[in-house]
């Protein structure tokens, strides 16, 4: 029995080694880096480095939806700045529409966040219980960010309200409109659709299309 127990404690003696201690040398580093720590340090750096840092991948993440050919560049960085920016800007501008209309704008301006951020919550949600493999937050990501071609939509809608309306110049507008809500809808769908279970695709996409149909019609029914 006494051997048996020598013959166990030798073996545990083997495989213990201590505690794992050490550092890690990165190339292009100065000096080791421990492990788990990050390369940098966000509190000892300017904020203009910082913000610049952020605007930086926001633009990144907006040339992903312009020409969306890498499917998960929105999804493995997640942020809420570029829909924040996008919603924003589509409020103001519909608001000032309003307001030239003799109104305050505050219903309109409200109108617009409700849409964007209550639409997009209900579209992830209607997407997990469809048993998508992808977090809320990536979701409302990916949703905000396809707003970009329907903004764009409306910049160009508000300009060509500056000369007097004709039936071309709606057709135009109309058009405008169609094109940023199918580009829209196109880009999130590919971003979002290996998210979900084979048969259930057409489930995720039919709240999508209907989130950006709503919000590509307040662009298209404002003509004051």
């Amino acid at each position: 029995m006494a051997g048996d127990g020598s013959t166990k404690l030798d073996l545990h003696e083997d495989f213990y080694e201590g505690p794992v201690e050490g550092s890690m040398n990165i190339p292009g580093m100065n000096k080791p880096q421990s492990l788990g720590q990050p390369d940098f340090n966000t509190l000892d750096e300017p904020i203009s480095v910082t913000v610049l840092r952020d605007l930086g991948a926001v633009g990144v993440k907006f040339k992903h939806v312009l020409y969306p050919t890498e499917k998960k560049s929105l999804l493995k960085e997640w942020d809420l700045w570029g829909p924040l920016l996008l919603c924003t800007f589509m409020a103001m501008v519909l608001q000032g529409e309003a307001s030239s209309a003799g109104y305050d704008g505050g219903p309109e301006f409200a109108e617009v966040f409700v849409i964007v951020w209550i639409g997009a919550m209900v579209v992830t949600l209607n997407s997990k219980l469809l048993g998508g493999n992808i977090s809320f937050f990536q979701s409302v990501c990916v949703l905000g960010y396809c707003l970009l071609p329907t903004a764009i939509a409306l910049l160009v809608c508000r300009f060509i309200l500056l000369f007097q309306q004709d039936n071309i110049l709606f057709t135009l507008r109309f058009f405008v409109t169609m094109l940023g809500f199918a580009w829209a809808t196109f880009a999130s769908t590919l971003f979002l659709g290996d998210s979900q279970p084979v048969g259930r695709k057409g489930l995720a996409v039919y709240p999508i299309f209907l989130f950006y149909f709503v919000i590509s019609w307040l662009v298209l029914s404002h003509t004051v």
